[in-house]
């Protein structure tokens, strides 16, 4: 799907989802992401407003996941994090730490335990809206995001929800691993 096309989609199925909830896959280390302001500032190498401006989008983040709440879900993510961390997986670990903070459940789970899934390559953005919509996210070579693939198979939907879910239930919530692996490094240089 396009973009446009996929946003949209998205968006009508997103708030459909309280049969199973919303349950995401992240496992690709790098991204660019244009347009998102947070990014742009770590991307110029400006740490603080990088940080700052994901500070400001907290009330923003918190009223979404309430809004979650109310359609009588929730939206969990399991993030693959190799070590050591990338750029801009630091960077995006605070980001989620945010979302975390403001209702959207996230697990941590090392790269080495995915390493028996991952024989043909690593596994594929994933998330699915309760049993009826998944979505794989398509990036291009630079890691901008630039198509999805949807999949309304419902056997396929479940049996990678449960994947997910498997995954998640062996992780580790974001805070605790956050807080003795991401908050004592440096800030990170300008990105190329």
């Amino acid at each position: 799907m396009a973009l446009d096309a996929y946003y949209t989609d998205f968006e009508k199925h997103f708030w459909n989802s309280a049969d199973l909830g919303f349950w995401k896959l992240e496992r690709q280390q790098s991204f660019k992401e244009p347009g998102y302001d947070s990014w742009e500032a770590f991307a110029r190498g400006e740490w603080g407003e990088s940080m700052r401006l994901l500070e400001a989008g907290r009330a923003d983040m918190a009223e979404y996941h309430r809004k979650v709440d109310r359609h009588g879900f929730e939206a969990r993510r399991i993030r693959v994090v190799d070590e050591p961390l990338t750029d801009y997986m630091q960077w995006e670990l605070h980001a989620l730490r945010i979302r975390e903070q403001c209702g959207g459940p996230v697990h941590i789970i090392g790269a080495d335990q995915v390493a028996q899934f991952e024989g043909d390559g690593p596994l594929p953005e994933i998330y699915t809206l309760g049993s009826h919509v998944m979505y794989q996210a398509v990036y291009d070579g630079q890691g901008i995001l630039e198509s999805v693939r949807k999949f309304v198979d419902r056997q396929l939907i479940l049996q990678c929800q449960k994947f997910i879910h498997r995954l998640y239930d062996s992780g580790e919530p974001l805070e605790g691993w956050f807080d003795a692996r991401v908050a004592p490094l440096s800030p990170p240089p300008r990105q190329p």
